[in-house]
């Protein structure tokens, strides 16, 4: 077969796992309308600490790791004009698997800013730090719900809280199709060159958060496909591509789903899985070394010792 029928065959199988994707989102998106259920105020969420931890030799997020206890917490950000049920089938997956302290936020459609709306996600981290008895916190961002996970952790001084940001076709570096002509303001942010993209670009020498940005060779949103990569100088970064995988496959492609699940689970596993602080090197097929930063001296005490206050309210909208 020659290389340019091969690449039309990729294609085609793209977009007919795209469209297949898009029908079955369809379906799911009204059940993903309302707030997810909340656990009581006040009360702590269970440590959930009691599994195993991973045998001599054995790579975090191997099989022997699957239906083990994870202690979490993961929180989950959808895109734009989209609401949690996008993240249904990777929910379930890591369900399975032992992930118990899983929160898929919906921020409103009417969002007009990224920086309000990452001010917002900020009061969510902290509440599960508090409910979770301390622990740090993951985010996984679909889309524009990636940005917005970006600039909490770079500009708001986010990364004491998480160390692993996982975004899903997330326009890193803008996308052409947020040129066309539409009533809502915070497409303009998505703009290639926009004033928010341009202070992204700005020095983040001490942000240590750990970020792995997945884009879908065939996403047909972000345009060109390759601004879902994330690419600054002082993050420690690693950009996946992912063949044949269109905007809305991504969240629910196996290959993805295995890699954000070894992500977290290498995430969780902390020192004794990673080596000295340093530089994450995340390999294709989504495993991570390196050593998980703490939070220095000095900063915002969430220890369990203190109690939570009442979960804010989960849409991200002011």
């Amino acid at each position: 077969m020659s290389v340019p029928f091969q690449r039309a065959a990729d294609a085609v199988r793209g977009a007919g796992a795209e469209a297949a994707a898009i029908a079955g989102h369809l379906v799911r998106y009204p059940t993903g309308v309302g707030d997810e259920p909340r656990p009581p105020a006040g009360r702590p969420c269970p440590p959930q600490h009691d599994g195993p931890a991973p045998g001599p030799g054995e790579a975090p997020g191997g099989a022997a790791e699957a239906g083990r206890p994870h202690p979490g917490p993961v929180l989950f950000l959808h895109g734009f004009a989209d609401n949690r049920a996008v993240f249904h089938p990777l929910l379930r997956a890591l369900r399975r698997d032992g992930w118990t302290h899983l929160h898929a936020l919906n921020h409103s459609p009417l969002t007009s800013d990224v920086r309000t709306a990452a001010v917002l996600l900020g009061r969510h981290v902290e509440w599960a730090r508090r409910a979770h008895r301390g622990a740090l916190v993951a985010l996984v961002g679909h889309s524009l719900g990636g940005l917005i996970a970006r600039y909490y952790v770079q500009r708001l001084g986010g990364d004491e809280h998480v160390p692993t940001v996982i975004t899903l076709a997330a326009p890193h570096e803008g996308t052409l199709a947020a040129h066309l002509p539409n009533p809502f303001p915070i497409t303009r942010q998505m703009r290639p060159g926009s004033d928010l993209l341009t202070e992204l670009r700005r020095p983040a020498a001490t942000c240590r958060t750990r970020f792995t940005a997945f884009w879908g060779e065939l996403d047909e949103v972000v345009l060109p496909a390759r601004n879902g990569r994330l690419r600054h100088p002082d993050l420690a970064a690693e950009n996946i591509m992912v063949p044949g995988a269109g905007h809305v496959a991504l969240p629910v492609d196996r290959r993805v789903v295995d890699g954000v699940r070894r992500i977290l689970s290498a995430a969780e596993a902390g020192p004794a899985h990673h080596g000295t602080a340093g530089p994450t090197a995340v390999r294709a097929d989504g495993r991570m070394d390196g050593q998980l930063p703490g939070p220095p001296d000095g900063r915002t005490d969430l220890r369990a010792d203190r109690p939570p206050t009442d979960p804010p309210a989960d849409r991200l909208s002011a």
